[in-house]
């Protein structure tokens, strides 16, 4: 499966922003689906993460309340809305994926086995 992030841009403290992920290829499997970030000299981190029928979602601590994603399987894309966006979120945001059905959405990079390019979010003070 190929994996497309769009969106993403410049926002001051306090915006929004939102990010979509589409995918191509062999669609026709179940995946899971997340968003991680990495920010400059930092290591890539989970950031959300929503089962393949898009009944779980699981998001990191530091995103509760103000992120949100959601999927839309007919269209084959996961979004993600940033609400209330602060200087640390701003971070190349990466679209990944991995092929299962269970409600278990995991945090771990390791069990992604598909990855966008990124896109960048930049958040001004």
């Amino acid at each position: 499966v190929q994996l497309q992030a769009s969106g993403g841009g410049l926002v001051q403290a306090g915006g929004s922003l939102s990010v979509s992920c589409a995918a191509s290829g062999r669609t026709g499997s179940r995946y899971a689906m997340a968003w991680f970030r990495q920010a400059p000299g930092k290591e890539r981190e989970f950031v959300v993460g929503i089962s393949s029928s898009g009944t779980s979602t699981r998001y990191a601590d530091s995103v509760k309340g103000r992120f949100t994603i959601s999927r839309d399987n007919a269209r084959n894309t996961v979004h993600l809305q940033m609400n209330s966006l602060q200087p640390e979120d701003t971070a190349v945001y990466f679209c990944a994926a991995r092929s299962s059905s269970s409600e278990l959405v995991l945090g771990a990079r390791r069990e992604y086995g598909y990855w966008g390019l990124g896109t960048l979010v930049t958040v001004s003070s």
